[in-house]
């Protein structure tokens, strides 16, 4: 009998799971609190509710064979009184505590020797201002919130002494800038067996401003000395885990050759939304392979490939349209994702698109031309 699955969150990577998920009719249940989530209109029941709230997410639990994640910020009381009744949970509730709170996410890289940036833990900002005239070394830093910080949110620059009083008033980890050449990342698959199969390595490139995505290359462009590194690095982090599904490694190659981690994601992440067409077996495919158990997907890519983030236009708050949608269809290698979001706003996630050619230059070229030739407006 084809179990029942349940995702906790309804976004952009609940929709893309639940396009994976049709194509071997599997039966999914979403849990988000948004009424009109992008999920709601394909999976098998939606329900409304609060995904930190404990009540909501034990019965929401109850009521599937199956529990997986679309975003970390999730009741993980309520996912380890399921474990312990015997509910199939991945990624595993104590993976998740650990990556909630970037305190103990980077204690536990330094506890298993992973590399990372050099860092500090801090209890509140008073004790973050002790820390930086006490450590002058470790500045430049940035002073990030333990909990609840994302896509540039709850991080702060701490370039000199004199800008200590903008530490976060909060439980956080004051963290040595690394002065990086590129940002990887490679995400990361092990089925319950410990099989682990990893992606390509890819290069992030982030929005100046808003410190998100704005596009990756596939593959990035490092030696192979340094795809090595980087391919080794998730791979230890996964095992070191012990994670069911999928793990997201964010990681820095410094200006001296080294390979450190930034911070990881355990689902599907923003760095491998090409791999749906640029790849033999998606990302979304391989997440519900790993946490059923499965033989895990070849993680070959076709040919070199591009993402796009297509982000709300500034100034634009309203019903979303997509301006200039028609020329970029007529574009070969191209393919643009919607989420289903009706309202666009300031920056918001609205979808992707992914590039593809043959020749690294053409691609860029070809990059350029998507970026300029569309727009989400009102």
């Amino acid at each position: 009998m084809t179990p029942t699955l349940g995702i906790l969150g309804g976004g952009q990577l609940g929709l893309m799971l639940l396009q994976a998920a049709i194509d071997w009719n599997l039966r999914v249940h979403v849990l988000d609190p948004d009424a009109d989530a992008p999920c709601r209109h394909l999976c098998t029941q939606f329900n409304t509710g609060s995904l930190t709230d404990y009540d909501t997410v034990y019965q929401f639990g109850q009521g599937v064979d199956v529990l997986t994640i679309e975003i970390e910020r999730v009741n993980v009381d309520a996912l380890e009184a399921l474990e312990r009744e015997g509910k199939r949970v991945y990624p595993q509730p104590a993976v998740i505590r650990v990556i909630q709170d970037k305190r103990l996410q980077k204690q536990f890289y330094r506890d298993n020797n992973l590399p990372t940036a050099d860092f500090i833990l801090t209890d509140n900002r008073a004790d973050a201002i002790r820390q930086i005239n006490q450590n002058p070394a470790l500045l430049p830093a940035f002073h990030k919130l333990g909990r609840d910080g994302y896509d540039g949110r709850g991080v702060q620059r701490i370039a000199t002494a004199a800008d200590a009083d903008k530490a976060f008033d909060a439980p956080g980890v004051l963290e040595k800038a690394v002065d990086f050449e590129k940002e990887l990342a490679v995400i990361v698959a092990r089925n319950e067996g410990g099989d682990v199969q990893t992606f390509p390595t890819v290069e992030m490139v982030f929005h100046p401003e808003l410190n998100l995505v704005e596009y990756l290359f596939a593959p990035a462009e490092i030696t192979a000395d340094i795809d090595r590194q980087a391919q080794a690095i998730a791979r230890q982090t996964a095992d070191a885990f012990g994670i069911v599904g999928l793990l997201a490694v964010e990681l820095f190659l410094d200006k001296a050759g080294n390979v450190l981690i930034n911070e990881v994601a355990p689902r599907p992440h923003n760095s491998g939304h090409h791999t749906i067409r640029a790849n033999v077996t998606s990302q979304f495919e391989q997440h519900w392979r790993a946490i059923l158990n499965y033989p895990l997907g070849n993680t070959d890519a076709y040919q070199p490939a591009a993402m796009l983030n297509l982000l709300g236009e500034d100034g634009h708050t309203g019903p979303a349209r997509y301006e200039g949608l028609e020329t970029l269809l007529t574009m070969p290698g191209v393919f643009p994702f919607f989420y289903g979001k009706a309202i666009t706003k300031p920056f918001r996630k609205m979808g992707h698109v992914t590039v593809m050619d043959t020749d690294m230059d053409a691609l860029r070229k070809k990059v350029s031309a998507v970026k300029t030739g569309i727009r989400v407006v009102t």
